[in-house]
């Protein structure tokens, strides 16, 4: 059927099979998320793989809405193929606790009651002086500031400060009385 010069059948029918356009979504896919797990660790900005899933669709969206494709259906098949495999992979790291470690990464311990943690950062490949800057944007002055400072599973560092002033005792859970 031809609308306007327009053949619409020909933009309908895949012009790679199905099977092979979902094999290569998640292929892609896993192994964009692999080196930033493993190659970017510590090095990424928040929630990417939010943004990996936003850059992926957009690239196959665009694919399929120019000519790269002559189907729309791959297209279609790529990006509900990369939302499905995003969705496993965050089903899977919630059910499947052996693997959570690999999807969710456990947070790192930067600065412990005001000092570089040297193994962690090192591990991270984050200078101190990355670090202080990180520690300033928090709004702390030096690392005696801080109590502790962890390298989130998102990439993000979260601080938390030292408690002037406060006794011991006082930040102390008290026992419950009956």
């Amino acid at each position: 059927m031809t609308i306007l010069g327009f053949d619409i059948g020909e933009a309908l029918t895949p012009d790679v099979p199905l099977l092979e356009t979902f094999i290569r979504g998640v292929f892609m896919y896993l192994v964009v998320f692999v080196l930033i797990r493993f190659v970017l660790r510590g090095r990424t900005s928040p929630a990417i793989p939010d943004l990996l899933v936003l850059v992926l669709i957009a690239d196959a969206a665009q694919n399929a809405m120019s000519a790269d494709y002559s189907s729309v259906i791959n297209g279609v098949v790529l990006v509900a193929t990369i939302v499905g495999t995003s969705f496993t992979l965050d089903w899977l790291g919630y059910h499947v606790p052996p693997l959570r470690p690999f999807i969710h990464r456990d947070p790192q311990e930067l600065i412990i009651n005001g000092r570089p943690n040297q193994d962690a950062l090192r591990r991270e490949m984050i200078s101190e002086a990355e670090l202080e800057s990180q520690v300033r944007l928090q709004g702390v002055e030096t690392f005696d500031e801080v109590r502790a400072a962890y390298l989130e599973g998102t990439g993000e560092i979260s601080v938390i400060k030292e408690e002037r002033g406060a006794s011991d005792a006082g930040r102390r859970r008290q026992p419950a009385t009956s």
